[in-house]
């Protein structure tokens, strides 16, 4: 199903700039009875609204919530909660789905929305194509005494944190263990702190303190300067930055070297206490990784981008850790989605039981060279069948013959262009990089 053509939804629901296609208050009202009607088809009638900390997140929640209840669906309120949040308060509430109001890592005049089963996984391309099919119908109002009803959930964040808390060994103490915290300004900025103080370390915050506006801006898992200079200059263990909704982690070892999804999922892999026979990384995951832990009897696993296709891969072949580059992780030992607290706590249990720092951990690791480049363009797959940029890439491949690797596709979540060039010769990756990305700027032009 997943090479279906859907008219909305993208490899992570539906997000666009606020005020531009989907993402309006008109039509998320128009969603949200598409997709309680869509339910009550199937028998459902309770759904969980979660979202982020941009200011836009209010006006969709109530957008939401009234088109749910038009279709006769009952809500329940969360408030700013992270994802992964809401995926697992869904199934503890026994809500038949899950929806997060959230532009995940992208700055606050972007928003979207993802959709979450009552097993607190992203729901299937088919039931996507349902609400699609809804959404093209008038809306209906169900009868006044058949309407659903809202209320608000004042104790999730609690909630939360103790099953943050239950997936973390009490065994393994974090006293005197020094973190510094990057919440991004975003949903985990009352979590997160909570969570490792809780188990004893010492935290420092920074994007602790969202405004509506501020969700993303040059702090989190997508810009990590500031949480390299805050853990030098408090000479931390390590350092520990999520994205806007929480389902993205980065880290910092002690020398402010950042540590990414594959990392992170080596880490896992290695030192997990688990029998692992093999993980999941993405077209994107670097070759070292691979070659690193296939070297330790591993077989690494490759889907297509998307943590969606990660965990559709996992279940496939019946593991349990699987990440990206970007920091999507996911610990189905622990969680049904990708979590990033929770990544993070199991990232500090092997610190701990081996007695080794970050920088340690990674060590065995040996990066092979990769460029990544983004072009934003107005029609992507429209540059993606371009006969020239086919054949600037047939070129480029056959140039680094086995040695590397290139993958330029169409971003699922922003009008961009993504072109990633990978190998053992440094100055030639670069060189075909630039040549790609100048042979998509031509093709706009």
């Amino acid at each position: 199903m997943e090479d279906v053509k859907k008219k909305y939804f993208g490899t992570d629901g539906i997000r666009n700039r606020v005020g531009s296609g989907m993402i309006r208050p008109d039509q998320i009202l128009k969603l949200g009875w598409a997709t309680g009607k869509v339910m009550k088809a199937r028998g459902e009638s309770k759904v969980m609204i979660g979202k982020d900390t941009r200011i836009s997140g209010y006006m969709f929640e109530s957008a939401l919530e009234a088109g749910f209840i038009a279709a006769g669906i009952d809500v329940m309120l969360l408030g700013p909660m992270p994802t992964p949040a809401v995926a697992y308060l869904a199934q503890t509430f026994h809500a038949d789905a899950g929806i997060v109001i959230s532009a995940s890592h992208n700055p606050h005049h972007d928003n979207g929305i993802k959709f979450f089963s009552s097993q607190g996984k992203k729901i299937s391309d088919e039931i996507e194509l349902e609400v699609e099919a809804a959404f093209e119908e008038e809306i209906e109002v169900v009868p006044s005494e058949l309407l659903g009803k809202a209320r608000r959930i004042d104790d999730a964040a609690g909630r939360y944190i103790e099953f943050c808390k239950s997936t973390y060994d009490p065994q393994i103490k974090l006293d005197g263990f020094k973190i510094v915290l990057d919440c991004s300004n975003g949903a985990t900025y009352h979590i997160a702190p909570h969570v490792f103080e809780e188990l004893g370390a010492e935290v420092f915050t920074i994007g602790v303190e969202p405004n509506g506006i501020n969700i993303n801006d040059e702090c989190g898992a997508t810009h990590v300067e500031s949480l390299q200079k805050e853990v030098l200059k408090q000479k931390a263990n390590l350092g520990i930055a999520y994205d806007g909704d929480g389902d993205r982690v980065v880290m910092v070892d002690e020398y402010g070297k950042v540590v990414d999804g594959d990392l992170i999922l080596y880490i896992l892999a290695m030192h997990s206490g688990l029998m692992v026979k093999g993980v999941v990384g993405t077209v994107m995951s670097n070759l070292g990784v691979e070659n690193a832990l296939k070297e330790k009897g591993i077989d690494f696993h490759r889907s297509q981008v998307g943590d969606r296709y990660v965990m559709q891969k996992l279940v496939e072949d019946d593991l349990n850790f699987g990440a990206e580059p970007s920091g999507h992780v996911l610990c189905l030992n622990k969680i049904s989605t990708g979590d990033g607290i929770v990544a993070s706590l199991q990232v500090l249990s092997a610190l701990i039981t081996t007695g080794k720092s970050l920088a340690e951990l990674t060590s065995e690791v040996s990066f092979y060279p990769q460029i990544l480049k983004n072009k934003r363009v107005d029609d992507a797959q429209k540059i993606m069948a371009s006969s020239v940029l086919i054949n600037a890439i047939t070129q480029a491949e056959q140039r680094l013959g086995n040695q590397g690797r290139v993958l330029v596709r169409a971003s699922g979540t922003e009008p961009l262009i993504r072109v990633m060039v990978e190998g053992a010769d440094a100055e030639l990756v670069e060189l075909l990089a630039n040549e790609l990305i100048n042979v998509v700027e031509s093709e706009i032009s």
